[in-house]
């Protein structure tokens, strides 16, 4: 199968952050920047938690009031500061582009299509693009009815609100021959507080294999790192259409330099057709 972008990559919040010191961990974005180049599309959650964390640190307190519209006003203020960082950290001759996507990018034909050449284009330019998604202009009460208007066509529906479908839906949409989750945790356990659980590998002949596979691991998966976040569950979810695509997918621990979990240097889970 043909791969027009050699790999799209997506890190979670709390993996850049240092949550001892409530501060952001800029050794993470420091190895994160030596590794990116053209040929990546990079998934960066942390804009929410990030601004939440830059609006204590300057007031000495947290936002009160709806929970959505503080959100919003965390993401506001933290996606300029993680853009900073991408910006600091990756090579100065290479240019850095933020795309902020929402759900009706994924969903609506022309729009994912406008969105893909966009991508494609960045490994010509020798740009690196930096995805996450527009928790600042988009709120649920509106984005559940659009959803519901999609779902009840009967079509496919991408949410996005959960970076890590975010990245598995870029991944089929420019055809990525490698997809690379960076988590706060070493890959998929069949027992999250066993670290010898470790699955290193779900592999098959062909791609329904290897999705019977992850069925099967799935059965293994419960709870998720915090509050909101879907779990080991929704991850192997995400990925059964980039498996299915030919990509080879890496759920790590986010302090790997990304050449390192690739080369098989580190212990991870690495899933796809034939390893």
């Amino acid at each position: 199968m043909q791969h027009d972008i050699d790999l799209v990559g997506k890190i979670g919040s709390m993996a850049l952050i240092r949550k001892s010191d409530n501060d952001i961990d800029y050794n993470i974005f420091s190895r994160l920047g030596a590794s990116l180049r053209p040929g990546t599309v990079w998934v960066s959650s942390g804009a929410t938690e990030i601004g939440r964390l830059d609006y204590l640190h300057r007031s000495g307190r947290v936002l009160e009031g709806d929970n959505e519209e503080c959100k919003a006003d965390y993401a506001a203020q933290g996606q300029a500061i993680l853009m900073e960082n991408y910006r600091r950290f990756i090579p100065p001759q290479l240019s850095v582009r933020q795309v902020l996507v929402e759900h009706q990018h994924f969903n609506d034909p022309e729009k994912r299509e406008f969105i893909r050449k966009l991508l494609l284009r960045t490994a010509a330019q020798g740009a690196v693009p930096i995805v996450n998604y527009n928790d600042a202009v988009s709120f649920e009460e509106n984005r559940r009815l659009e959803l519901d208007g999609l779902r009840s066509s009967g079509q496919p529906v991408v949410e996005g609100i959960d970076n890590d479908e975010t990245a598995a839906a870029i991944a089929q949409l420019v055809r990525a021959r490698q997809l690379l989750i960076l988590t706060s945790v070493e890959g998929i356990y069949l027992d999250p507080r066993d670290p010898d659980t470790l699955v290193q590998r779900v592999t098959g002949r062909d791609a329904d294999e290897v999705i019977a596979g992850i069925q099967t691991l799935q059965q293994s998966c419960h709870g998720a790192s915090r509050a909101g976040a879907n779990g080991a569950f929704a991850k192997l979810e995400f990925i059964k259409g980039s498996v299915r695509n030919g990509t080879r997918v890496f759920i790590a621990h986010a302090r790997h330099r990304i050449e390192d979990v690739l080369s098989g240097k580190v212990a991870c889970t690495q899933i796809g057709v034939d390893l």
